[in-house]
């Protein structure tokens, strides 16, 4: 972990109220479908004591249920081994160690290897396709951006072998083509349950992202879909945007009143 880090350029940045998370200046960053998945995910099981988050980056989701969900055991499995060298910091800085690990390797392998079942599954996988977006130069930029590993179908059939009957899997995807979870989520035998839309400005008739949570049964057609806009017609964050920070003790839920 040291030498992956060495000579990085790091910042420490607030999470939660309580919880801080280091991240490359220059690299990729957490943003705000982490939030709003970690937001989604931990109100879709509260009850929650096993989750599992997958290709989990530089720990930001898990760290944000960790600090919701205090009675929760978590595992995040991250391919990159710079981010889960991060993740693994991130576990430790916050003192997360004795109910939170980090398992390198891709997604698809490690949940192969697994016997456990988890109550509550998140995940924010990439959403460019292979070809529709240029690669960045920074391999952890990249993979964080472009599908180089896969998208959201392999979250789901990922999801799918390990996550309870009674379980919800949360994930995060493009806005713009909700039938790729559709398709996927039919093809992994999960059900959708729940779509959040997340609107970048008032006015916009395109998601910035969707947020959905799928269980192993339901009715599909009883899909029940929101949206939460973030910044208003004058680029003024909303209500919404402060609440999903106040969820997580940051800021005032009502500052844009």
């Amino acid at each position: 972990m040291t030498d992956l880090l060495s000579g990085e350029e790091l910042t420490l940045d607030a999470i939660t109220r309580d919880y801080r998370l280091w991240q490359r200046r220059r690299g990729h960053r957490y943003s705000l479908d982490d939030v709003a998945t970690a937001w989604q995910a931990a109100n879709a099981r509260p009850d929650a004591t096993r989750c599992l988050d997958l290709g989990c980056g530089i720990g930001s989701v898990l760290v944000m249920v960790a600090w919701k969900l205090q009675s929760a055991a978590l595992l995040g499995i991250e391919a990159q081994p710079i981010s889960s060298a991060l993740a693994r910091r991130n576990v430790l800085h916050n003192g997360l160690e004795a109910r939170a690990r980090i398992v390198e390797g891709d997604l698809r392998e490690v949940v192969a290897t697994l016997t456990e079942r988890f109550d509550l599954v998140s995940g924010t996988p990439p959403y460019l396709p292979l070809g529709t977006a240029l690669v960045s130069p920074d391999a952890q930029r990249a993979a964080a951006r472009v599908e180089l590993r896969g998208g959201v179908e392999d979250y789901l059939a990922a999801a799918a072998k390990v996550v309870a009957a009674d379980g919800r899997v949360v994930v995060c995807a493009d806005g713009r083509h909700p039938e790729r979870v559709t398709r996927g989520a039919a093809a992994a035998g999960l059900v959708p349950l729940f779509r959040c839309d997340a609107i970048a400005r008032a006015r916009s008739s395109v998601p910035l992202f969707s947020v959905w949570t799928l269980g192993t049964h339901g009715d599909p057609s009883a899909l029940r879909h929101e949206s939460v806009t973030i910044r208003d017609a004058q680029g003024v964050q909303t209500k919404d945007a402060y609440a999903m920070r106040a969820f997580f003790g940051l800021g005032d839920a009502h500052a844009s009143e």
